[in-house]
């Protein structure tokens, strides 16, 4: 290939602005902040009630001194006024012994605070002598629930939080050093569903005072987002598939497709499934898309070269705009992400209509993990699906090698910075379509929404 996708990358991440960091906290009074315990509030009747009656205790337990936001170790938790999805963000504490606190970003609990020298026997079971900065409600054993090394200061001096956060993808620095290296931020509310796209932040408290400044926050761009996902890609294994220029190394109906810009770009009116030709077996495939809006398009897997991705293949990850209208009453099966008419995917996810969204896709034998902008939408094993849209069958399902490409339906759908790592290598090949003359199979070119 004669485009290094690092150098790609590089170059994508110095073309645009960072916005500047802004304070959460103005150092004199609570404005910006109001009183929430969200664990209270999922357990009441009546939330709206509820959520006034925090209030009262907010503003007793919490308040400013010397341009400090401090607590005495009760009440609700001081909660952002805004939410937010992508961010970078920094605070300072400091607390007191046998304090326990914690920072909740998205409404989600939580990079830890505790006391780090109790050595009693629940503080031990729990892992407080691992050090404050793990996402401690992660599940035992995930990346992430534990820190990295113990960072904590002495009591009565200042620790500085440094914490960055893309979809569910999550690092934090801890006084300088690195405790959480991109670990996934599981959902506490509900293990079966990725964190919320956007939340509040909570500060919370219990057990003793505690006090914070400093809070700042930079909403990231897309594009900074994206550069944070794809850091280090090339030392990971991944290497590029696609050149940026011309459709070399690509098979199947290439004339329906053109290159515009550095991105693969299916040309209006026309589809059918162009893949990279080589056979693969268990991989992880990165790319970034485009959707002009109403656009529709596929990641065609394990698809045999020949004939429909969705049914032929093992199957059709959906490349949808899922807000235009036309597609409001869709199955659940056929929006962004699903496997097309097997299993849905979880919605909300996607950046706005016109800009690039990353994804990544984990193939391993039939069990297919879809990442888009760094929460998992679908993780499921395919061979195990039961119920199928329409009750069609899908001769493919139990496919474990074959081709990786993109099904186009007569939308300008794009692709840009397309990258494999290869995990397992394929059985022997079997015998392939014509490379660049292959046809489009019916199933492809018919618009799979009606």
């Amino acid at each position: 290939m004669t485009i290094r996708i690092a150098s790609a990358l590089a170059l994508l991440a110095g073309s645009f602005a960072h916005a500047e960091p802004v304070d959460l906290f103005n150092g004199k009074d609570l404005s910006g902040w109001y009183g929430n315990n969200p664990h209270q509030l999922a357990r009441a009747a009546y939330r709206d009630a509820a959520l006034a009656a925090q209030q009262a205790d907010f503003a007793k337990h919490w308040t400013v001194e010397n341009g400090e936001l401090v607590n005495d170790g009760e009440g609700p938790y001081a909660t952002t006024d805004k939410e937010y999805g992508d961010v970078e963000f920094w605070v300072d504490y400091k607390t007191v012994a046998a304090a326990d606190s914690g920072i909740y970003m998205r409404g989600a609990p939580q990079i830890q605070i505790w006391d780090s020298t109790r050595r009693d026997e629940k503080a031990l079971k729990n892992g407080n002598d691992k050090g404050s900065g793990g996402l401690w409600n992660n599940s035992a054993g995930a990346a992430g629930k534990d820190p990295l090394v113990l960072a904590d200061r002495p009591f009565g001096e200042w620790n500085a939080f440094h914490v960055k956060m893309t979809g569910a993808r999550t690092w934090v620095w801890f006084n300088d050093k690195l405790v959480v290296d991109g670990a996934t931020w599981e959902n506490f509310w509900d293990r079966t569903a990725p964190l919320p796209a956007k939340g509040p932040i909570h500060l919370q408290t219990h057990g003793g005072e505690i006090r914070w400044r400093n809070i700042k926050l930079r909403e990231l761009s897309s594009e900074e987002a994206t550069a944070l996902l794809r850091e280090g890609e090339e030392d990971e294994g991944f290497a590029p598939i696609f050149n940026g220029t011309d459709l070399d190394g690509w098979a199947g109906p290439v004339d329906n497709y053109e290159v515009v810009d550095g991105a693969i770009r299916c040309k209006e009116g026309a589809g059918g499934t162009i893949y990279f030709d080589e056979e693969l077996g268990e991989y992880v495939v990165r790319v970034e898309f485009k959707l002009p809006p109403g656009g529709n398009n596929g990641l065609a897997i394990h698809y045999p070269g020949q004939g429909g991705a969705a049914y032929d293949g093992l199957c059709e990850l959906q490349v949808i705009d899922n807000t235009a209208e036309k597609y409001a009453n869709l199955d659940e099966r056929q929006y962004h992400g699903s496997a097309y008419a097997m299993v849905p995917a979880h919605r909300g996810y996607l950046r706005p209509v016109g800009e690039w969204n990353f994804q990544e896709v984990t193939v391993k034998g039939t069990h297919v993990t879809v990442e888009l902008n760094g929460s998992v939408i679908l993780d499921a094993d395919l061979s195990q699906v039961k119920k199928f849209m329409g009750d069609k069958p899908h001769p493919g399902l139990n496919r474990t090698s074959g081709y990786f490409g993109f099904a186009g339906h007569r939308d300008p759908v794009e692709f840009r910075n397309v990258s494999i790592k290869r995990l397992k290598a394929p059985a022997p090949a079997k015998p392939k379509g014509k490379k660049g003359k292959a046809k489009a199979g019916k199933a492809d070119q018919a618009k799979k929404s009606k």
